[in-house]
């Protein structure tokens, strides 16, 4: 059973990590469906809360943290875009922000930079409603991996 801190790293909302840790997971399966139900019952202010820990899209977090180190995996399709992608990603960002009041989250994991951006601006046109069931998907799917990694890496 992964501890609270451990559990952080996949998800950062706190009402999160408290439900799921409340229960006992014999596998990685049990360990998804709670976490499944446990983001289904949360808050938009939860969701917030988990969206605050993660970087911008093309942004690099710094440190040897076990999130750190995971959102620069998960963001390694960014790693060779070309520079009008990058200032073009910068730029969507920051409208994205000013239009939803939070960051642009999307599971990049295996995606390049031209989806991301491409997606990243068809999601401008969303309402806000339609862009919030959009960031609860991109983060089930963001937490169902890293749970995966959590229990694949075990105590690295």
């Amino acid at each position: 059973m992964p501890s609270e801190a451990e559990l952080l790293a996949c998800c950062a909302s706190r009402r999160w990590v408290r439900a799921v840790a409340a229960g006992r997971h014999d596998d990685l399966a049990a360990l998804r469906t709670a976490s499944a139900r446990a983001l289904a019952e949360l808050g938009w202010d939860d969701v917030l809360e988990a969206l605050a820990a993660h970087p911008r899209i093309g942004d690099r977090p710094d440190g040897a943290g076990r999130e750190a180190r995971w959102s620069r995996g998960e963001q390694s399709g960014m790693d060779a875009a070309a520079a009008e992608i990058r200032r073009a990603m910068v730029e969507g960002n920051l409208a994205y922000e000013e239009r939803f009041d939070h960051v642009f989250l999307i599971c990049a994991t295996g995606r390049s930079a031209a989806e991301l951006l491409a997606e990243l601006r068809a999601r401008l046109d969303h309402d806000v409603e339609t862009e919030r069931r959009v960031v609860r998907a991109e983060l089930s799917k963001i937490v169902d991996l890293r749970l995966a990694r959590l229990v694949t890496e075990g105590d690295r």
